[in-house]
């Protein structure tokens, strides 16, 4: 008789076969960062480790890609709200979904890449992101990305 170690096979007729999962028990992260320009930065580098120690580290454009998107909304939490704000990473079924929640109620806008040095920010969202939006919580707003996890998107 075969047997097999280290857990369950996956489905081979899942249409998420292809694509890297976290390990059972990730998938979920937040922390929540005082509102100083350093704390940009640092949100940076607890992305990439994060994703990173999920085993989604490949392909690296997706984590330069989540990096640098994380990036933006954090620096714009940052500026336009001067408040906490509070990074969450969520990956399941071939999306990572990123958000950013912040006690600002101005809703982000696309600015078209000009020769200004701001307000580009959620122009690389909307040109980089599979899906992005932004939706009220209580006093504050939540603006989120989605990337896909697969080599295949």
């Amino acid at each position: 008789m075969l047997q097999l170690s280290g857990g369950r096979l996956p489905d081979p007729d899942s249409p998420y076969g292809a694509c890297p999962q976290p390990p059972l028990g990730a998938g979920h992260w937040s922390v929540e960062y005082d509102p100083r320009p350093s704390a940009v930065g640092e949100a940076r580098s607890q992305v990439r480790r994060q994703l990173e120690s999920w085993g989604l580290a490949e392909p690296e454009d997706l984590v330069d890609t989540a990096v640098l998107l994380v990036s933006e909304l954090a620096t714009n939490a940052l500026l336009h709200s001067a408040s906490h704000y509070r990074l969450t990473l969520t990956a399941a079924h071939g999306v990572l979904r990123c958000e950013v929640a912040d006690t600002g109620r101005r809703t982000p806008q696309v600015l078209q890449a000009g020769s200004a040095e701001s307000g580009r920010g959620m122009f690389l969202v909307e040109a980089l992101a599979r899906r992005w939006g932004c939706h009220q919580d209580g006093p504050g707003k939540t603006v989120w990305f989605e990337l896909g996890t697969c080599a295949c998107d």
